[in-house]
């Protein structure tokens, strides 16, 4: 069955369906990278987003078990792919793509110019756009709710490293991706993960052994979609950990949440980093990282009382991570637990508890 993609600008264009048969609407963005596309589906960071693949063969090596999805569903709203295949090849493939989509309800076309609409969107911004078979939709912008909220848990859960803990994380699920919850377990660190609206300095728990406030060494803010000034209690929880100088580490989101819990600003890019190459230059020195990356905002210039650009972006200049001058807390806005993408980045968990310990 033919469906057809309606853009804010008018466009529209045909394409064949390969996903389930339902409208739906959402942010057209485009992401450019070659592989990872299950980890990507199911990052919470594409909540309510229509996602153009720009590499032509999409599918080819089918979806693997769940245990190696970024969560547990697809989290885009639609799918747009210049070539799809249908047969797929590879060892840890499970379904094929076309069947996932529809188990999930996702739709999916397949439109030949993918470049073409990548182009349109780097020329004149990401647009709100829709997916539509039958009787036609509203256009929809995600941005306007609050997506952290649809997308964070609504429970508490606890990570426990096989060896004896020697740190713990409260964990502040944004819409966090699960390998960045692997890369603390695996380094030892006992992981508390929560809500977003989730107040440690004011909230009782049963998690902590004699019941009230919950004991922990750092906090983390997690990444997620849509604009982090949504994300308004989260904010507040993160301004009385600063307040308490707790080490904080933020990532992709909460790097913007960080910023602006220490009065710093935020805004929307043009048309948002989404890829696998974004090459960010260590601020004060020659150091270049090639980091995966997934957002629609960042930081502003000015920055918050007491911090300094850390990592500033080789392609547009943005500011990429923010750290206190003195104290164990800082921020990036790229992945450094890669699911997709490079590792370069991963030492970033090391140094970051390496401070705390200090």
């Amino acid at each position: 069955m033919n469906g057809k993609l309606i853009l804010a600008d008018g466009t529209t264009i045909e394409g064949n369906s390969f996903g389930a048969e339902v409208s739906r609407p959402g942010e057209m963005v485009f992401a450019t990278g070659m592989v990872g596309y299950p980890e990507s589906f199911t990052d919470p960071s594409f909540a309510g987003q229509i996602l153009i693949l720009t590499y032509p063969l999409i599918g080819n090596y089918g979806v693997p078990d769940k245990s190696q999805w970024e969560s547990g569903k697809i989290q885009i709203a639609g799918l747009i792919v210049s070539t799809y295949n249908d047969t797929p090849s590879h060892f840890d493939s499970k379904q094929t793509l076309s069947s996932w989509l529809k188990k999930e309800g996702v739709p999916a076309l397949e439109i030949k110019d993918t470049r073409g609409l990548a182009q349109k969107l780097r020329d004149n911004g990401a647009m709100l756009g829709k997916i539509v078979f039958g009787k036609d939709i509203p256009f929809t912008d995600p941005n306007t709710e609050n997506l952290v909220a649809r997308v964070s848990p609504q429970e508490t859960k606890v990570y426990t490293p096989g060896v004896n803990s020697n740190k713990t994380i409260l964990f502040i699920d944004c819409g966090a991706k699960e390998n960045i919850v692997r890369c603390w377990v695996k380094r030892g660190v006992k992981v508390i993960r929560v809500p977003w609206d989730f107040d440690p300095f004011t909230e009782s728990s049963n998690l902590h052994p004699k019941g009230g406030k919950l004991n922990f060494d750092a906090l983390f803010i997690s990444n997620g979609p849509g604009d982090p000034k949504m994300a308004d209690k989260t904010i507040e929880t993160v301004k009385k950990a600063l307040q308490k100088d707790i080490p904080i580490l933020g990532i992709c989101l909460g790097n913007q949440l960080l910023a602006l819990a220490a009065g710093g600003d935020t805004y929307k890019l043009k048309f948002g980093h989404r890829s696998q190459n974004q090459p960010c230059i260590m601020v004060g020195t020659p150091r270049c990282f090639i980091t995966t990356q997934n957002h629609g905002f960042a930081v502003s210039d000015k920055m918050p009382k007491g911090f300094k650009p850390w990592f500033i972006n080789a392609n547009d200049n943005s500011i990429e991570g923010i750290i206190h001058e003195s104290k164990p807390i800082m921020s990036i806005q790229f992945h450094p637990e890669s699911s997709p993408g490079p590792m370069d980045a991963e030492w970033i968990f090391d140094y970051f508890l390496n401070r705390i310990k200090k």
